[in-house]
């Protein structure tokens, strides 16, 4: 994820549009639009930041808890043989569900 920008715990997309002679962005990982420009880097980046700080600082002043980009809960549909062989695994193994799915994940994603 080198290609994000982060702060304050949100990341954002960094895009270009030749038509427009401009790079923009959005927010990841939340449901609400969040998004930015400039016509640099360092006006991206500014533009990002200050998108973040408004998005919080509106939500403060509407009494609105902020959406966190990740709250580490997704919902995954599998097959029912998948489910079951999963299951089976996991109680074999003295793991919770959750764990195994865990662990495959993060073994894929890291390898």
């Amino acid at each position: 994820m080198s290609d994000l920008l982060e702060y304050k715990d949100y990341q954002g997309t960094v895009e270009y549009s030749a038509a427009d002679k401009l790079l923009y962005g959005c927010v990841v990982g939340i449901r609400g639009l969040i998004s930015y420009h400039g016509k640099s880097l360092h006006e991206l980046k500014k533009d990002f930041k200050e998108a973040i700080d408004f998005y919080l600082e509106s939500c403060a002043e509407d009494g609105v808890e902020p959406q966190k980009a990740y709250k580490g809960k997704f919902n995954v549909r599998v097959s029912p043989e998948l489910h079951k062989t999963l299951a089976i695994y996991s109680a074999s193994h003295g793991q919770t569900l959750n764990s195994v799915v865990e662990e495959a994940i993060r073994k894929y994603v890291t390898e």
